[in-house]
Order: structure tokens, then C-alpha cells, then sequence
């Protein structure tokens, strides 16, 4: 039977369960996932650095660990909360079980059966810091240690979850080389230039610090700009090399947290949700066709809306880059969602049409992104 384990949460709200991974105890954010499947790909995504994760499905680990479904070259998150840990992987694709695999990269876990009710708790009250621990058993002391701890606001964690060197995917065999791609990586996951190789596109990822200058210095046919952890406002180096790459001309795509420096280099302000967007089940309505897509999420903060625009159509704003436009929202709150400048060859979406994991809907903007680098082709060679 497995040891006792305890998640705390900053405000002292006390779940007891049991222990599930490595022994320890492990501090970070508490969030929650809404998905019914891919945990794999939730652990290894940079952006869940520094963050312990509840999933609100009940049977986590059911088709154990794989070796080809990883998004990074490791385990990012803090801490995992789930509910019923399967005994069993029953897929024919496991190399090893959840447990074996949280263990190796020395990642406490936590099983309780309030997964439910702590979800709850975060909806009301916000993403909170939050420990788990196998090593003590008082809830207070544990409580006064977390918030000791860092939180979220403030925090620079591209720099941390970045390539440390750049790295070329190229397109598959038989696909020929079209494009050109430098990809920003603040937190890239593989299924992205995967995706985009796939177009023909070779995309060289390029360290979170790369500058504007380092990244034209490859003279893409497109640049862009990669999901990941932290506070965009935290970020303001990828906000100069967004700037300086919208000033030079390339076509320029963004996600996630590339959505939020796109939107921060086009004036606009971020935020912090309370409790953010993370799941594959998010409807989001494009404002130009009224068409809704069911997107893959995961972003604690957002680009602030400029203003209010007709009703039923896109929101512009000036910028000094020209007029840009809200093109995308999100239907259950309203959150921005996406960013398109009207004269120039540049947008990005808050969520990830990768679909690594969640569903396809999206990933036809991998091929809008291509078209803008056909068109551009020649002005900027």
C-alpha cells in the first residue's frame, strides 16, 4: 500500500491522500486540466513548468508511457494530483507505467479522491500555490512554506524551459524543402515543428533569448514565435524580438504565450487569469466567419482586449505596426483569443493547433502560416 501523502493549498485548504511517484515534496501552482486524455503530452509540455497539475479525468495512467508521444526532452511539471491511479497499462504502445515514469524524474505525485472538489476550489478562488509532500504531515507548517514560495506573476520561466542551443527539424522523407522557418522556442512543444515540417517547412528553433537581429540573420521566409511558461509581462526581451521582426517584414505566427508577445509588442497589455484555460475541450469563435472551433489549451494569462467593437464582428485598434484586429474569442468568458495585423503579414491564437494532445480543428493554421511566407516570398530575400 503507498505511503501517506498531502496537498496544501496557500490558502490552507488541506487535501489527504496518497503518495503516487517519487517521495519528496514539491512546491508550485495549482491548476487544473480538463482533458480526457493525454497525459503524457501534459507532463512533458514546458508550459506546465513550475505548476502541479490536477487532472479532472478519474483514471490517469490507464495506457502507461510511451517513448514516442513525449513533447520535450523531459517531465516539467511541479507536482501531479489525480484521482484513480490505474494499476494496470494495457496499451500495447507502453514501455513503462506512469508511476515508474514520474518516479525516474523524481516527480511527487498525489492520489486523492476529492479531485472534484479541489477543482471546484480553484474555479472559485484562482490557481493558487500549492505544495504536496510525502515528508510532512502538518498541513500549517507546510502552509507557511508555501507561501514562502515564488509565485507565478513575475516569473520568467521561457528562459528556463528553452533549447539552450538552436536545433533543426527537417521535413519528413519525400517532403520537399518550401519554407524556411526560425522558431522562436519560449517553450516549444515537438508536435509544433513537426507539424510544420510536415508543410515543408525546416524550422530551426532558435533559443527563448534570441534577438531580433539573430533571428533575421537566418533570413527566414517566417518567424515564429512558440508557447510556454511564465508571466508575458516578465518577458520583455521575446516582446523586443517580436518588434523588431514585425518592423523587418517576415511573416510572423504566434501561440500561446507567442500570442502574448505578439500582443504586448502591438501595445496591448496581459493579465492574469484566475484560473486560466487548460484542457482540449475550449470553444473558441473566429469573430470574421462566426465559425467555432474546439481548441487545446493551456495559458494562464492573456492579452487584454483593446476596446469594444461592433457587436457580432472583429475589434481593431491602431498599432505602430497598423491597424490589427481581435479575430478570435474564447465562448465560455469572452478571453481574447486571437491577433491579426490588417496590413501587414502577422498573427498568432492563444491556443494550440498542434493538437498535442487535443483535437484538429485548428491545424489549418499551420497552412495559413505558409501561405503568408509564399506571399511574402521575394520581398524579403
Amino acid at each position: 500500500m503507498n505511503a501517506p501523502a498531502l496537498l496544501v493549498l496557500e490558502d490552507g485548504t488541506t487535501f489527504r491522500g496518497t503518495a503516487y511517484g517519487a517521495d519528496g515534496e514539491t512546491f508550485g501552482e495549482a491548476v487544473f486540466n480538463t482533458a480526457m486524455t493525454g497525459y503524457q503530452e501534459t507532463l512533458t509540455d514546458p508550459s506546465y513548468c513550475r505548476q502541479i497539475v490536477t487532472m479532472t479525468a478519474p483514471h490517469i495512467g490507464n495506457t502507461g508511457i510511451n517513448d514516442e508521444d513525449s513533447e520535450s526532452r523531459r517531465i516539467w511539471v511541479s507536482g501531479f494530483v489525480i484521482r484513480d491511479p490505474s494499476p494496470v497499462a494495457s496499451s500495447w504502445r507502453s514501455a513503462r507505467s506512469l508511476d515508474d515514469e514520474l518516479r525516474a524524474a523524481g516527480v511527487t505525485a498525489i492520489a486523492i479522491t476529492g479531485t472534484r472538489a479541489l477543482t471546484l476550489h480553484l474555479r472559485e478562488r484562482g490557481a493558487m500555490r500549492a505544495a504536496i509532500s510525502t515528508l510532512s504531515a502538518d498541513p500549517v507548517e507546510l502552509a507557511e512554506r508555501i507561501l514562502a514560495s515564488p509565485p507565478m506573476t513575475g516569473a520568467d520561466l521561457a528562459r528556463e524551459v528553452t533549447t539552450p542551443t538552436p536545433y533543426v527539424v527537417k521535413p519528413p522523407p519525400g517532403i520537399p524543402v518550401r519554407y524556411r522557418v526560425a522558431a522562436v522556442d519560449l517553450g516549444i512543444k515537438a508536435a509544433t515543428p513537426l507539424a510544420m515540417a510536415r508543410l515543408g517547412c525546416e524550422v530551426q528553433v532558435l533559443p527563448a533569448t534570441s534577438t531580433a537581429a539573430e533571428i533575421l540573420g537566418l533570413r527566414p521566409d517566417g518567424v515564429f514565435f512558440s508557447n510556454g511558461p511564465g508571466d508575458p509581462a516578465a518577458s520583455g526581451y521575446a516582446v523586443d524580438a517580436v518588434r523588431g521582426v514585425l518592423a523587418a517584414g517576415p511573416p510572423v505566427f504566434g501561440i500561446c504565450l507567442g500570442s502574448q508577445m505578439l500582443g504586448r509588442a502591438l501595445g496591448l497589455g496581459t493579465y492574469k487569469l484566475r484560473f486560466g484555460h487548460r484542457g482540449v475541450n475550449q470553444p473558441v469563435q473566429d469573430l470574421r466567419t462566426g465559425r467555432v472551433q474546439i481548441t487545446s489549451h493551456n495559458h494562464g494569462f492573456a492579452v487584454a482586449m483593446p476596446a469594444v467593437g461592433a457587436a457580432g464582428g472583429p475589434v481593431r485598434f491602431d498599432t505602430d505596426f497598423g491597424t490589427a484586429e481581435v479575430t478570435h474569442v474564447n465562448l465560455n468568458d469572452g478571453v481574447l483569443e486571437g491577433l491579426r495585423l490588417i496590413d501587414a503579414p502577422a498573427f498568432a491564437v492563444q491556443y494550440h493547433p498542434e493538437a498535442a494532445p487535443g483535437p484538429h480543428d485548428a491545424a489549418g493554421l499551420f497552412g495559413e502560416f505558409c501561405d503568408l511566407m509564399e506571399r511574402g516570398r521575394g520581398r524579403h530575400a
